[in-house]
């Protein structure tokens, strides 16, 4: 059967904006979320700025309860269950609150590690003989399938309920593993997407590998530098998106809103081989699994009105600009509009991928391309590739159709998704 899969609802935890409404402002406007870390400054961290998302107490107890929130210290399961409650009410969907459960309905929410905070805090009580007081929900906030486990309970949802983990790529995947079950007919309905937990214990080997930038810990929002020749490294935060996959046939016959559909896309690895290793892309895996993901979306390269890229501001983002050249077979004015939300939010790591598709989606729902902020200083090697007018630094108000969304992972894994405007 050719099932048509459709987004009814999104949800959102930014480090520039919690909740749909002030994402899109955000996004609009070139507004960063990235600022001073006393936390990271004090354990003498080289990069001292980071994207933390801020969730006053009050927004959580509109999640959770007070006797959940006891001993809660997992701010990766609060982003995703916050960001996957907001699509889910945004979809305009109900929560099973009786006993059977919702049989047509499952999530795949991706992770990379969950609750380092609870973790350390769990070590610290064993080690001083205190384990009978670590809590009935130690596991449930450290497990890696905490966050889907949280939401499948406080939705009810009665279909497949699991957690991917596949580095930067996980957010991207979870659309595009939701996709195929709503293809199958194995559900009607996903909620998909990616969390992040914030802090030093999440962030600190990536400052130990190196590959943060440390010239800006005084002037924290020209930190993140994606494209830029001064880029010197990406900076880390964290964060949540979250996606409503729907049957069409159902988001039709229950007069839901439709955001965008999902065309396709495709998933792959480089191996670790000519030239991939546990943190560099195989260029010819990359190039093939955007041409790929255009064959399964049934798409061609100059069907594409804009790419949302992966674009991390290091060294990598000209190789990746020349990938996707190289798999377009499209250069200098003919490639499409490219831009990268990590110039105003940070590397959210395992939620980057559902943290800009959302951005994605909402650029063809409201007809909108969001600006690159802090690449006045374009590298050449992007530009001896591509004309700097695909690389807006401005908003530009215009109706898109087509939007491919990338991610490229540490293990040498990749995934790119084609979303489409709903008519």
């Amino acid at each position: 059967m050719n099932r048509r899969v459709v987004i009814t609802g999104l949800g959102i935890v930014a480090p520039n904006g919690v909740g749909i409404p002030a994402f899109t402002h955000a996004i609009q406007n070139g507004i960063s979320g990235i600022k001073h870390d006393a936390e990271l400054e004090r354990l003498q961290f080289s990069c001292q700025i980071a994207g933390k998302p801020e969730i006053s107490t009050e927004l959580s107890l509109q999640y959770f309860t007070e006797l959940e929130l006891r001993n809660f210290n997992s701010s990766g399961i609060l982003y995703g269950v916050i960001a996957g409650m907001e699509a889910w009410n945004d979809a305009g969907l109900s929560i099973a609150i009786q006993d059977e459960p919702d049989w047509d309905s499952g999530t795949i929410f991706g992770t990379g590690t969950s609750g380092i905070d609870k973790f350390r805090e769990s070590i610290y009580k064993i080690d001083d003989f205190q384990t009978r007081r670590l809590g009935s929900t130690a596991v449930a906030q450290t497990m890696n399938s905490g966050v889907s486990a949280y939401l499948g309970g406080k939705l009810g949802l009665g279909n497949q309920v699991t957690t991917n983990s596949s580095a930067c790529t996980t957010g991207t995947e979870s659309i595009l593993m939701g996709y195929e079950r709503i293809k199958l007919g194995q559900a009607k309905r996903m909620l998909v997407g990616s969390t992040s937990d914030s802090g030093p214990y999440i962030w600190g080997g990536f400052d130990a590998m190196k590959v943060c930038t440390f010239k800006h810990n005084d002037s924290p929002e020209k930190g993140s530098r994606p494209m830029s020749a001064s880029a010197s490294g990406f900076v880390l935060s964290s964060g949540a998106g979250a996606l409503v996959l729907e049957d069409l046939e159902s988001a039709l016959a229950r007069g839901a809103k439709i955001y965008a559909e999902v065309l396709g896309g495709n998933i792959n690895s480089g191996g670790q081989r000519g030239g991939g290793t546990m943190t560099a892309p195989n260029a010819n895996a990359v190039k093939r699994c955007i041409t790929d993901a255009l064959v399964n979306a049934k798409v061609s390269p100059n069907e594409i009105d804009a790419i949302n890229g992966h674009l991390t501001a290091t060294s990598k983002d000209g190789l990746e600009l020349n990938n996707w050249s190289e798999a377009l077979q499209l250069k200098g004015k003919d490639f499409p509009y490219i831009n990268s939300l990590k110039s105003m939010v940070g590397h959210c790591l395992s939620a980057s991928g559902s943290i800009e598709s959302v951005a994605s989606v909402l650029q063809l729902h409201h007809g909108f391309i969001f600006p690159n902020i802090n690449c006045e200083d374009l590298h050449p090697e992007i530009t001896a590739i591509i004309d700097e007018s695909q690389i807006p630094q401005q908003l530009i108000q215009k109706e898109l159709i087509i939007v491919a969304k990338a991610s490229f992972g540490f293990g040498d894994v990749n995934a790119c998704v084609l979303f489409k405007k709903y008519n």
